[in-house]
């Protein structure tokens, strides 16, 4: 094979490899299931926010950052009456962790526990300004930033790059508990 004929075959694939790492469009509805695969780089077209973008909005603390990443899961195999306890979570400073409202369905009670909290810590003001994180590439935090525009909020934004993109940065970060 010829030198040009073996670069034209490693273009081709790094462009074909190119477009398969692309990001997927945006669904019409919420992502039901498998969450922690790659995101749209939008959430109703509004591109995610850059970690710079989120740090601006960060040092504002009227802007509520909202941690949805899910409770753990209790592990397989514990004998029955074995005491755990779930691993401390560590997130963005200031945030308030809502687990479990990423989901693409929710439970009534859940879908009630959101949006009473986000009521509560907005004062009832749809135009605060929220922006919704988790793990990086999940699909929990683009649902419940997606949850928050369907309830009327109109200052959401998604930070999908989450903890890890902060905690890359080196920006503060503490652990958080659950809001009851």
């Amino acid at each position: 094979m010829s030198a040009r004929r073996i670069w034209l075959t490693l273009a081709l694939a790094l462009l074909s490899g190119a477009a398969l790492a692309a990001a997927p469009p945006e669904p019409a509805d919420y992502r039901l299931g498998d969450y922690q695969s790659p995101t749209p780089d939008t959430l109703n077209g509004q591109p995610a926010l850059t970690v710079e973008a989120a740090k601006n909005l960060w040092s504002d603390p009227k802007v509520l950052f909202v941690d949805v990443l899910p409770h753990a899961p209790r592990p397989e195999g514990l004998a029955p009456g074995t005491v755990w306890q779930e691993k401390p979570h560590v997130s963005i400073v200031r945030a308030v962790w809502l687990p479990e409202v990423g989901r693409g369905a929710l439970a009534a009670e859940t879908e009630l526990y959101f949006s009473r909290s986000l009521t509560e810590l907005t004062g009832g003001d749809k135009a605060a300004p929220l922006v919704f994180f988790c793990k990086r590439a999940c699909w929990m935090s683009w649902n419940a930033a997606k949850r928050a525009q369907a309830l009327g909020y109109s200052r959401v934004y998604w930070y999908s790059d989450g903890v890890e993109g902060w905690r890359e940065a080196g920006l503060p970060m503490e652990e958080i508990a659950p809001r009851p």
